[in-house]
């Protein structure tokens, strides 16, 4: 950047990839929550609390703390938030039950909300201007919230999930080395009074967007890796296509003015949710295509509505805090919706599922010696899956010569087709209610205008 010596610059990069690994962390341990969900034996809803946990308080302390933020020096609260969220990230590594997790999660999203906080006038320092900090901020934070599931996938396959936490506190490391160690002054204390009304509109806005991108950041994941079967990497190279939407449309953002950025991206990520509630089956390129399209939608979408969010005089760090809590917020309010809507769903849906292969074993074209086995192998399969997965069926088919017959492996693929199907129906509903939650981006949108795109 023009204006800052090379150390300045090295410095922002580490800020910035705290401020990233923060947002990162509101969904970085989805593609880990299959592995979570068997390690600890609990259900759907009880793991979501480890994205919905961090999630919560983050957005707690953020709207809590608006009316003092502005006034303690930016080094201090960045300070406070990295110690915190370097030493919960450590414990949640070293975490050997759901609760222990769950604490450190909450302990973690404490220090990420200062983090954040404190973060956005560190960068106007180092950058020496308001709108470069702004934007260094903006878009560290836009893509490490696409990011996140992605890398933490790589990581748990890779290693497993605690590598997710491990490779977090080295990062929050150099980003305190840097708030310390820069000796760069943050920018003027800001006064306690100021009316932030004018950025509701936009806050507003931007806490339906991040509900919505829980469809694209929690259900798409869970679907892929615990319904259809693949593994955390191959779930993380289908997800990967939410960040590659997103840069592809940084581009287009900057040409577009404001509302036409809003407006078209609530649109795209409604549409590519709509896509995915509309899934007929395991379709990986199906999926990764609507995936592509959400992330291209919160590509357009988030740049102007933050900016429209952020004061750029004195209120900037107030501003700033309270367009975090505003953020998290939709994001646990879409959680605490979407979690037992997927649960109560896929409980018919895997009632159908059975239903359904049991057709399929009885309409197949294999002798009756071998169907009866099969049935009952099947129904021992079913049984000890857990709600939403699909049951092993290597072992049931491969007693009945699955590996030398044609005839019984084209009945297990089909067999894998109709389950696959069924279960994947069972997130539609949750999949169209993120899908409206973009929409009503629209609502505060248009009607203020002035204030939401400004």
């Amino acid at each position: 950047m023009r204006g800052q010596s090379a150390w300045s610059i090295v410095l922002t990069a580490a800020v910035a990839a705290a401020v990233a690994v923060a947002f990162a962390d509101s969904s970085i341990v989805v593609l880990a929550l299959p592995e979570l969900y068997s390690d600890f034996d609990t259900t759907i809803v009880g793991v979501s609390w480890v994205i919905t946990s961090y999630n919560l308080v983050v957005a707690i302390v953020a709207l809590a703390i608006v009316p003092i933020v502005g006034r303690i020096r930016a080094e201090v609260v960045m300070g406070i938030g990295l110690a915190t969220f370097l030493g919960a990230s450590i414990a949640c590594a070293l975490a050997d039950n759901l609760t222990w997790l769950i604490t450190a999660r909450c302990v973690q999203g404490f220090g990420a909300a200062l983090l954040l906080a404190g973060s956005l006038n560190i960068l106007v320092a180092l950058t020496r201007s308001h709108i470069k900090g702004a934007l260094v901020w903006t878009l560290a934070g836009t893509f490490g919230a696409a990011l996140g599931p992605a890398l933490g996938g790589a990581l748990t396959e890779a290693f497993s999930w605690p590598a997710i936490f491990v490779t977090q506190a080295p990062i929050a490391g150099v980003a305190l080395l840097a708030a310390f160690g820069s000796h760069v002054q943050s920018a003027t204390l800001e006064p306690s009074t100021g009316s932030l009304r004018r950025t509701i509109p936009a806050n507003i806005a931007l806490a339906l967007v991040f509900a919505a991108l829980v469809g694209a950041l929690f259900l798409a994941v869970l679907l892929i890796v615990t319904a259809w079967g693949y593994s955390p990497l191959g779930g993380a190279a289908i997800v990967s296509t939410l960040p590659a939407g997103t840069l592809l449309a940084y581009p287009l953002s900057k040409r577009l003015s404001n509302l036409a950025g809003a407006v078209g991206g609530a649109l795209l990520l409604s549409g590519g949710l709509v896509g995915l509630a509309l899934l007929p089956s395991s379709s990986v390129v199906y999926a990764g295509l609507s995936l592509a399209l959400c992330g291209f939608g919160i590509g357009l979408a988030i740049p102007p509505l933050t900016r429209a969010a952020l004061q750029m005089d004195a209120g900037l760090t107030r501003s700033g805090t309270l367009t975090v809590g505003f953020r998290h917020v939709g994001l646990v309010l879409a959680l605490v919706l979407i979690a037992p809507l997927v649960a109560r769903d896929l409980e018919p849906a895997a009632t159908r599922a059975t239903l359904n292969a049991t057709a399929v074993i009885l309409e197949g074209e294999i002798p009756l010696t071998k169907k009866i086995p099969l049935a009952i192998d099947m129904s021992a399969a079913f049984g000890q899956a857990r709600r939403g997965e699909i049951p092993d069926l290597t072992g049931p088919f491969d007693k009945q010569g699955a590996k030398t017959d044609e005839t019984v492996a084209a009945l297990r693929d089909e067999l894998v087709s109709t389950i696959e199907a069924a279960i994947t129906r069972g997130f539609r509903n949750a999949f169209f209610l993120s899908a409206l939650f973009g929409i009503l981006v629209l609502v505060p949108v248009l009607l203020f205008r002035r204030k939401a795109v400004a």
